[in-house]
């Protein structure tokens, strides 16, 4: 049944401008970000590809993926799809965990697909580290899986495609400005006692998170010589840090999702 929902996500998204705007965006800005760093050297022009294509792709892939997620829900509400689902077969629980694990499988294998054959051009400009790689990848996927679940959320709870689009910027916006702003406001409070209460919160941002992640998993950041505070801080490894705050999301997203659904959608 799932691979049902697979297949009729797939073609509704190919015969839709979004994913393939999406996935436009992202080998635009791949093969600009390798055309930018390809005079810096083998090695240290891939490091520096790898920071530039990270901090351009996390302008992009939040929003986008807000509005994917959020619009693929609520056509099945202006297509009278849902009202037929909900009646005849499924729960909303089933139906949104179906609807989830298909749009977060159309939305990532083609940019996997990509980032796969992106290592060929890669391969003749740079000396390529593939576990580098792989935390780059790693991070995109978070990234993808984390929003694409608030968009079902937003897609559940909305009612029209205004609402939808007010609700994502106000999330994208929080995420990228007011999260930090809110935490830099208590930062001249912090001390050894609330210092974890204070990381806790830094890294419930996912973008944060996944900055964190690749850094470390670069060798940007070393953890090896830390004050008693910032160990204080960092109580976690970045990796376990990356893995509660996708689960976290996730979990969170999908059960708002379930509880704050409506089923009427309206223009």
């Amino acid at each position: 049944m799932k691979m049902n929902y697979i297949w009729k996500e797939w073609k509704e998204s190919i015969r839709s401008k979004g994913l393939w705007l999406s996935l436009a965006i992202m080998i635009i800005v791949s093969l600009l970000m390798l055309s930018r760093s390809s005079g810096h050297g083998v090695e240290q022009g891939y490091y520096i590809l790898i920071m530039n294509l990270f901090e351009s792709l996390l302008y992009f892939i939040p929003i986008l993926c807000l509005f994917l997620g959020a619009f693929s829900v609520f056509q099945e509400k202006e297509q009278k799809t849902l009202v037929m689902l909900l009646t005849k077969q499924e729960s909303t629980f089933t139906f949104l965990f179906k609807k989830s694990i298909a749009l977060q499988t159309v939305l990532i294998v083609p940019v996997f697909i990509w980032f796969f054959l992106y290592l060929v051009p890669l391969k003749f400009f740079f000396q390529v580290q593939l576990t580098d790689y792989g935390f780059l990848l790693a991070t995109i996927i978070g990234l993808m899986l984390v929003f694409t679940q608030l968009g079902v959320l937003i897609g559940s709870y909305s009612r029209s495609r205004m609402q939808i689009a007010g609700i994502a910027v106000i999330i994208w916006f929080y995420f990228f400005f007011l999260h930090d702003f809110a935490l830099l406001s208590v930062l001249p409070n912090i001390t050894h006692d609330n210092v974890q209460l204070f990381s806790v919160a830094y890294f419930l941002n996912p973008i944060q998170t996944v900055r964190m992640f690749l850094e470390s998993g670069l060798g940007i950041y070393s953890f090896g010589n830390m004050s008693r505070l910032l160990e204080s801080f960092m109580w976690l490894t970045p990796s376990l840090f990356f893995l509660f705050n996708l689960l976290f999301w996730l979990i969170l997203s999908f059960a708002g999702a379930v509880l704050f659904h409506r089923k009427e959608g309206f223009e």
